[in-house]
């Protein structure tokens, strides 16, 4: 490395270390252009000082080998609190004031920069939507690898770089992310450059990578199947040469690579990857000690290395110290702008980190081709009389979708080696599994260049597609409803990120996160209790209600409604909770667009209530299995008590229970009331946990009248009717309640009651001797 190029780098580094310690202490004089004061120190000092310089080298890095090469790439910032040195070289290569207007590359947006970080009405300390150039909140431990593999697919003039903190490599989705090289396809997709920065500690303990020998820290990447690169030093100029030569070779590997794959005959073996292990101090040019106790390279460095600075005057002065030691007078002019020095290695226009597109991924967004809908739709003469396999069918709309994408290569499925199991085996006529590892012969729908992503981690299918959705793609995930529970805490990230980039009028609307939960609860009674979990719905209901959607699709086609919607949405969380096992088929392809389009409505040919009249008793429903067995209820009363009035409601959408204040699809009071009623029964199956219906509709005028069947943690290995009855949703315990809730019917219907309630024992009875439901059960069909 020439003298000039270390100098331009080096001041660059020092410009980028300065404004990250700024912005964690300074509320005025951010030049120092006077001796330093308390009052102009921040009240609250809050931020992370420990991992900023190294994030700091790294970006200098990446703009060098970014400008030089000209590559158009994204980096993903894994460390949780590395936003004080985003947001320095945002502001530095002047994307932050483009976008801020208000955040001027001067001293006066200076001020405004360091006033703002961690600030009532300011930014987070951590890099979040607010950031520009990420798709990562810095919360999120674990899934910054799995991120920058999703942003990589698809995308192969794409350098994607991700730099793993080694607290968050200490996480089980990030070891299991590191698996993702076995997915990439070298000619399809981009290059993902993994920077494993090692400073030591996390906030009070030694990390596991940095303590373990080099040798086996060697041996374990090597065996993950990457090629290692080493930096390590605490001489500037050293670590600068170090880092220049490990970008570029990393860079050249690359290249390599992807020549080869892409050549007539390709590649004839899996590529092993470059990455790069970075080793530097934690809280590198900090302070060297505090009130007499080492700081940097320690755990003390994590946050606020000088915590007293407007109490203590000598905290203060080496703060000062400290502020003056990166000489901001070479670094910015007069006037607060960075020199052209420090400039020097910045790309230009969307090649910086902070301006690429790839981090609006709504700027890069191209319409999904979702086809006709009558092209897969079943015909439906009269509800019931025919079966279908709802998730096998929309299999055959993906597959199309599949087939139309070829070209563009922006629609993927992915889930946790459950595809044919699930019923989306269709997906395979169109597209394999993305695979490169070895292969045998006994092997079925495996390709380097497939499009169905299989891997037994949902955190890593996870990640995958957010960042394959962060950066304009399409997707769906697929997943058993009990297992998706492993992604809990990333949807939540996922979400709180939907919801801040809603605020933000730069960020450009994503496509949806879309969920497809099915081998669900009341389909698991062959896997058992472990199987069985319907609370992911919970779960994301309790989240932003302006980002979430949740569907339940009694049957076929108007599952084939909501995948139609949920694919063109933008910027949502879509669950959809769907039977996968043959089910009747009510509604024709018309009727349950209608239907879906209302989200909740009253199927007049399941009743009895007549066209004018009132009803006695509602008897709602949600779910495919919920439904079904409201159905046969509404038969059992119509056969057995005929001049009751029933109403049947069924409801596709969940947040239609919802005050429409609370929710954009929430029903205004005088639609719930008018559906509902305000004072008659509601005897409500619910395919989930039944305390879900009372939280979503307690504050409604008849919710005192409000009867709910669910879920209730009763579950085996058994039959399935003989789950509906463990948990009181069957069809005969729904009569029973009618009975029990409609006024008069006590004594009227004791009888029946008592029918009821004898078929239940003899149902108990017949499973335990024969292994298989009752015969009118298992041979039920509808009648009307």
């Amino acid at each position: 490395m020439a003298r000039d190029e270390f100098a331009e780098l080096n001041a660059h580094w020092r410009a980028a270390n300065y404004l990250a310690v700024g912005q964690i202490y300074l509320l005025d004089n951010p030049l120092l252009t006077e001796p330093l004061r308390p009052e102009h120190i921040k009240p609250r000092l809050l931020g992370h000082w420990g991992t900023s310089p190294g994030l700091n080298l790294v970006h200098t890095h990446l703009n060098r080998v970014i400008a030089q090469h000209g590559r158009d790439a994204l980096c993903i910032w894994g460390p949780g609190h590395g936003g004080p040195a985003v947001l320095a070289n945002s502001w530095l290569e002047g994307t932050y004031s483009e976008i801020y207007p208000d955040v001027t590359r001067d001293a006066e947006g200076m001020a405004k920069l360091f006033r703002q970080f961690s600030f009532p009405g300011g930014v987070p300390s951590h890099v979040a939507p607010e950031t520009p150039g990420s798709i990562h909140e810095g919360g999120e431990l674990g899934y910054s690898l799995s991120h920058a593999y999703g942003a990589a697919l698809d995308n192969p003039d794409l350098l994607v770089a991700c730099v793993i903190g080694d607290g968050e490599a200490e996480t089980g989705p990030l070891a299991a992310s590191w698996h993702s090289n076995k997915f990439l396809d070298p000619v399809h997709d981009g290059a993902v450059l993994p920077i494993l920065h090692l400073n030591g500690y996390k906030i009070a303990n030694p990390a596991v990578l940095a303590r373990i020998p080099e040798a086996e820290l060697d041996s374990l990447l090597r065996g993950y199947g990457h090629d290692p690169l080493y930096v390590t030093g605490d001489d500037p100029a050293t670590v600068h040469r170090a880092m220049a030569t490990a970008m570029d070779q990393a860079l050249e590997r690359i290249t390599a690579v992807q020549r080869a794959a892409r050549t007539a005959g390709g590649a004839p073996d899996r590529p092993r990857w470059p990455m790069i292990v970075l080793r530097t101090p934690k809280g590198w040019t900090g302070p060297a000690t505090v009130d007499g106790e080492p700081v940097e390279n320690t755990w003390r460095s994590h946050q606020v290395p000088l915590s007293s600075v407007r109490e203590n005057p000598e905290h203060l002065r080496q703060l000062e110290a400290w502020l003056r030691s990166y000489r901001p007078e070479e670094l910015f002019d007069a006037d607060g702008r960075p020199t052209a020095q420090v400039l020097s290695c910045v790309p230009e226009g969307t090649r910086r980190l902070g301006a690429t597109p790839h981090a609006n991924g709504g700027l890069l967004t191209r319409d999904l081709p979702v086809p006709p809908l009558e092209e897969f739709a079943v015909a439906v003469d009269k509800p019931g009389a025919s079966v279908h396999e709802p998730t096998r069918v929309l299999g055959g709309l993906l597959a199309r979708i599949m087939r139309d994408t070829a070209e563009s290569r922006n629609f993927r499925v992915v889930g946790p080696d459950e595809t044919h199991s699930n019923r989306l085996g269709a997906l395979f006529d169109a597209t394999a599994k993305a695979w490169q590892a070895g292969v045998l012969p006994t092997d079925e729908h495996l390709s380097g260049n497939g499009r169905v992503m299989e891997i037994l981690s949902e955190h890593t299918c996870q990640g995958w597609l957010e960042g394959y959705h962060l950066t304009g793609r399409h997707g769906l995930f697929s997943c058993y409803e009990a297992f998706v529970h492993i992604v809990d805490s990333m949807v939540n990230q996922h979400i709180k990120w939907l919801k801040t980039s809603r605020a933000l009028s730069w960020r450009v609307p994503v496509p949806s996160l879309n969920y497809l939960l099915t081998s669900h609860v009341w389909q698991q009674d062959h896997n058992g209790f472990s199987h069985q979990d319907p609370g992911f719905v919970d779960h994301v209901l309790n989240k932003s209600p302006e980002a979430v959607r949740v569907y339940l699709p009694p049957d076929t086609n108007t599952l084939l409604s909501v995948a139609d919607h949920v694919l063109r949405s933008r910027d949502y969380v879509n669950v959809v909770v769907a039977g996968k096992q043959p089910g009747f088929d009510w509604l024709s392809l018309d009727e349950a667009r209608a239907h879906c389009a209302r989200g909740a409505g009253v199927w007049e040919w399941a009743g009895t209530e007549g066209p004018a009249g009132e009803p006695d008793v509602v008897l709602a429903c949600a779910g495919d299995v919920p439904t079904l067995e409201v159905l046969v209820a509404a038969q059992l009363l119509r056969r057995h008590l005929p001049t009751l009035a029933v109403r049947v409601v069924n409801v596709v959408d969940m947040t239609r229970l919802l005050p429409h204040e609370e929710h954009p699809h929430g029903m205004p009071d005088s639609e719930y009331d008018a559906l509902f009623t305000t004072d008659k029964p509601v005897i409500f199956a619910y395919h989930g946990y039944p305390w879900l219906v009372h939280r979503l509709a307690y504050r409604r005028t008849g919710h005192p009248h409000l009867h709910v069947r669910g879920y209730k943690e009763s579950g085996s290995t058994t039959t399935p009717f003989d789950m509906v009855v463990r948990n009181d949703l069957d069809r005969y315990r729904l009569v029973m309640d009618v009975i029990d809730r409609v006024p008069g019917l006590a004594v009227r219907a004791a009888a029946l009651r008592q029918t009821m309630a004898d078929t239940r024992t003899r149902h108990r009875s017949w499973v335990r001797a024969h292994g298989v439901d009752l015969p009118e059960v298992a041979d039920w069909t509808w009648a009307g």
